[in-house]
């Protein structure tokens, strides 16, 4: 046992050798670029190639043709909910798009982060990070946000029901906007990517990024909405196109409770009332399936034809507020 243990070692100490010397080899005395060399292997079927995700630079100029501006905004808090838990870090970038959602060039980014009342939690240390050392007197310059939130279009966020609550509990500046959400308003399967989290479709698109702080966050949601696959559309005009449809979110109030399971499995959820909806079983739908959706409540959820749930019309203004 003993001297397959050392064989091993060996091998493994000569594979390290090997790896070293590859590292310090001049790509020039081979002839081959770093593109050609990744282009060999991934042609071989048997490897995948990520490459660093670069943040992109802002010209010197921006370019007239894409008039509309958008912001992707990331937050990191001291935990999930959002009327106790605190904001410790938020990072915002600008960037021009036109009216098809074509991306055009970077505006503006801010990063900063915020001391919280309380000490961060060792989990959400872990996850981002971020350390009660590194906010110690830190705090968010909300004039350098205001300048890139005001003149915005569109606030995109991954995840905007988790994000824009917070960032109105923070700051008024965040109210009266059009939000947009690239986890629920992109169909992410439809275009071959395996999950929605934003680890999974910057990895999926080709790239490595240092995650879980908010800026590099934003730069990397940045490229996978500005991403192609084939001749299909990028995913950031499926974005813009969904965020400008209505929407229409009904409450089944008082509906009868042996039909709980009906309504769950047609996609309903369940609010308990805390958030100031109606506490009852609720679902958002496109504007154009409301009827049918109005149709299938009164028919085989109250079996009254005069049956009149409450109903909420929806734009970007007021989607995924708390």
């Amino acid at each position: 046992m003993t001297k397959q243990l050392d064989m091993f070692a060996s091998t493994l100490a000569a594979s390290e050798l090997q790896i070293e010397r590859i590292r310090r080899t001049d790509r020039k005395s081979i002839g081959w670029s770093a593109e050609e060399m990744v282009e060999c292997l991934e042609a071989t079927g048997d490897y995948r190639v990520l490459r660093r995700l670069a943040p992109r630079s802002a010209p010197t100029r921006r370019r007239p043709e894409f008039g509309r501006l958008g912001v992707l905004i990331d937050t990191e808090t001291t935990g999930l909910d959002h009327r106790k838990n605190e904001i410790i870090e938020i990072g915002a970038v600008s960037f021009t798009f036109d009216d098809e959602g074509q991306i055009g060039d970077i505006v503006d980014v801010y990063s900063g982060l915020q001391q919280p009342q309380t000490a961060i939690p060792p989990g959400i240390t872990q996850l981002t990070g971020i350390t009660d050392e590194m906010v110690a007197g830190q705090q968010i310059d909300m004039a350098s946000l205001r300048r890139i939130i005001e003149p915005a279009d569109l606030i995109i966020a991954h995840n905007a029901g988790f994000d824009r609550p917070f960032c109105e509990r923070f700051s008024p500046d965040f109210k009266d906007k059009a939000w947009a959400c690239s986890v629920s308003e992109i169909d992410w399967s439809a275009r071959g990517f395996e999950g929605t989290k934003l680890g999974y479709l910057v990895g999926q698109a080709g790239y490595f990024h240092v995650g879980h702080r908010a800026v590099d966050d934003c730069f990397a949601l940045l490229e996978v909405l500005d991403h192609q696959k084939a001749e299909a559309e990028k995913p950031f005009a499926e974005l813009l196109r969904a965020s400008e449809r209505s929407r229409a979110r009904l409450f089944a109030e008082h509906s009868p409770f042996d039909m709980k399971d009906h309504l769950k499995a047609r996609g309903y959820r369940w609010s308990d009332g805390s958030d100031g909806r109606p506490k009852s079983w609720w679902i958002e739908v496109d504007e154009d399936l409301l009827a049918d959706e109005l149709h299938f409540l009164r028919t085989e959820i109250y079996r009254w034809d005069d049956a009149d749930p409450p109903v909420q019309h929806l734009t970007a203004l007021e989607r995924y507020k708390a």
